[in-house]
């Protein structure tokens, strides 16, 4: 029974706790959130076809035009996802939820591709500002042992928002005009109110401002089976005070090199993804397809990549994350260089299945191996920043595969060339030095004191 004027170290009360309703609805929010983000993201590739004869612009046009909402990711995940270890996730959050819902419905007002680039770069700031932002939430009040497959379902919801373009694409863009994918995505900006009523603040950001009541409270809803005993005093690890220089936290205590590496490998990672998220639905129609056939790959596509980032989840929770998310790079480069040979239709819906796990799915294991790098005080920021230089990759993809295709080159050597950023990523998580991860260091610490496995190891002797 916990005594009174004990501390209680809430990070690690969270690590240790059971999974329950608690965790139930920080989960559903933060999936919700992806769906809605990944569709905002992914509309433009299912439209693009319909805007490209619609606007009269040639590929590499299209290219910047699907390129400047990736920009605006860029931006989005570095200061959006910084500023939530500031101002608090849940409001960022509904920011990042007010940009995405209402630019992306007005981008389905534009008429001209400078409108839409407008119109898709400030939306793409909250597309791309709430990936850090939900990775950070779900991996702080995750129970340790299922912290890596919670954050990799998060981002199954991703890809359940680009099967929904595909299924909405499928309806709306023959009958109503390409307009309207656009339109529904207006939905979202709903759903605010009830974000900001039910979604609990970060620990982190609770230890900083120093509010005992709130912090109580949600150790009450982490683990309801231990006595809250009056007086307690709720603590966090000496990196929960450090936010008032977090981005150069990431490269202290010996994590510069692999912060570095990081970055390469979202780059890497985020450039077959977005390659694939812009010019599949193109790609499969030079090779022949109708657009509702081209679609259908989209659908296998990310079909896959939610296989792929809840199987890669199960793995990491059971063997080493890095060496799991290594496997998948090289995974994807070798099924990009399938896909690219592939000629019968059956068989190239296989491979695209398997492009889908390896590619999209793996870098929504990426993003959990950040989270799972990164110290909770600086999650959000370390998140935010892999994934906001990881940008470069993804604004270089719609518009070098843009180029590609207007070389008028085979269409089995735009394939490759995605598949080479595979290659580079496997080497690059290769170099991240693993025992500078914060995961690593607790488990080093928790098994030097003799807590692992057990809450009451989360109590500490407060100080004299």
């Amino acid at each position: 029974m916990q005594q009174a004027g004990k501390q209680v170290d809430i990070h690690a009360l969270a690590g240790h706790s059971r999974f329950n309703g608690f965790h139930g609805l920080v989960l559903w929010w933060c999936v919700l959130i992806l769906v809605v983000d990944g569709y905002d993201l992914a509309v433009v590739g299912a439209a693009l076809p319909s805007i490209m004869k619609d606007m009269g612009v040639d590929a590499t046009s299209a290219g910047v035009m699907a390129g400047s909402a990736l920009f605006g990711t860029m931006l989005g995940a570095i200061f959006l996802g910084t500023l939530a270890d500031r101002i608090g996730r849940p409001r960022m959050i509904a920011v990042c939820v007010a940009l995405f819902s209402v630019f992306t419905a007005l981008t389905g007002l534009a008429t001209e591709p400078i409108g839409f680039s407008v119109a898709r770069f400030i939306a793409g700031l909250g597309i791309g500002g709430v990936l850090p932002i939900v990775t950070a939430q779900m991996g702080e009040f995750a129970p340790a042992k299922l912290r890596t497959r919670l954050v990799t379902m998060v981002f199954a919801g991703y890809s359940v928002g680009g099967i929904l373009v595909a299924l909405t694409a499928k309806q709306l863009i023959e009958s109503h005009g390409w307009q309207w994918v656009f339109y529904v995505a207006g939905l979202p900006v709903l759903l605010i109110p009830l974000i900001l009523k039910t979604m609990p603040e970060s620990l982190s950001f609770l230890l900083k401002k120093g509010d005992q009541r709130q912090l109580g409270e949600i150790a009450a809803k982490l683990a309801p089976e231990q006595p809250n005993a009056a007086g307690t005093v709720y603590v966090g690890a000496s990196t929960d005070r450090l936010h008032d220089a977090p981005v150069r936290t990431l490269f202290d205590a010996g994590r510069a090199f692999s912060t570095v590496m990081i970055w390469v490998a979202f780059m890497t990672g985020l450039f077959m993804v977005y390659a694939l998220n812009s010019w599949l639905t193109k790609l499969m129609a030079m090779a022949g397809y109708s657009l509702g056939s081209a679609l259908n790959f989209v659908i296998v596509f990310n079909v896959g990549a939610i296989v792929g980032a809840i199987g890669g989840g199960l793995l990491s929770d059971k063997f080493n994350i890095k060496h799991v998310l290594v496997a998948f790079y090289v995974v994807g480069a070798a099924s990009l260089a399938a896909l690219a040979y592939t000629k019968s239709t059956e068989l190239l819906f296989v491979a695209v299945f398997v492009v889908g796990a390896s590619t999209l799915g793996t870098q929504l294991l990426a993003y959990a191996y950040a989270g799972d790098f990164y110290p909770p005080a600086v999650r959000s920021t370390g998140v935010g920043f892999a994934s906001g230089v990881g940008r470069i990759g993804a604004i270089a993809a719609p518009i070098l595969i843009g180029w590609l295709m207007s070389l008028s080159l085979p269409i089995e050597q735009n394939f490759m060339a995605i598949a080479l950023a595979g290659v580079i990523g496997a080497a690059a998580v290769s170099f991240v030095n693993q025992s500078r991860a914060a995961s690593t260091q607790a488990k080093a610490a928790r098994a030097a004191t003799g807590e692992v496995g057990r809450v009451g190891g989360a109590i500490r002797p407060a100080s004299k």
